[in-house]
């Protein structure tokens, strides 16, 4: 029986979801894969590391990840903007920069798996309840734009790419530093 890392580069239906959903969460599940790849190994002093001090830190990025997973899933499955509390757990991590630094530091690469992990396992626990045509329905996006909530989800590993991006830039500068 083939893993799900052994098909990471298969998009295709999931077992439990509906066709789209599925598809969809394959392509999630690649990047998650990759993202994770990226960080791996890397101790808690390397997760607090910043170019030249400044900017995001691998950890923030991770951390980051994190929460805009649970925030899509309030604005998607909810169908509403975040609490006052919930936007007290996850507007750090949204927002990131340098009060997020100071506090998003310190911790072990296990803190931000866990991080993710628990967000993406109530992604896909919130996804069995939807079905493909769910994906179509649109809701306004920010001021001025509508998005389906297929955009929306695409969203959301768009922007992990993006980081896992940065992830490997801060890597490969914090290990050039290091032989110098």
């Amino acid at each position: 029986m083939e893993t799900l890392d052994e098909k990471r580069y298969m998009v295709e239906e999931t077992a439990g979801y509906s066709p789209s959903i599925g598809r969809l969460l394959s392509m999630m599940h690649y990047v998650r894969i990759t993202t994770l790849e990226a960080a791996e190994g890397l101790t808690s002093e390397e997760l607090d590391y910043r170019i030249g001090g400044q900017g995001n830190s691998i950890g923030c990025l991770l951390y980051h990840m994190a929460c805009v997973e649970e925030v899509y899933q309030i604005i998607t499955f909810e169908d509403r903007a975040p609490t006052e509390k919930e936007f007290e757990k996850i507007g750090l991590g949204l927002e990131l920069g340098e009060k997020a630094h100071q506090i998003i530091c310190n911790r072990d690469l296990s803190f931000y798996i866990e991080q993710l992990s628990h967000a993406r396992s109530r992604t896909m626990e919130l996804f069995t309840r939807k079905h493909d045509s769910w994906l179509d329905e649109v809701s306004p996006f920010g001021p001025d734009h509508e998005a389906n909530n297929y955009f929306r989800w695409f969203h959301v590993f768009e922007d992990e790419i993006n980081h896992r991006g940065q992830i490997r830039l801060i890597r490969r500068h914090m290990e050039r530093n290091r032989s110098r």
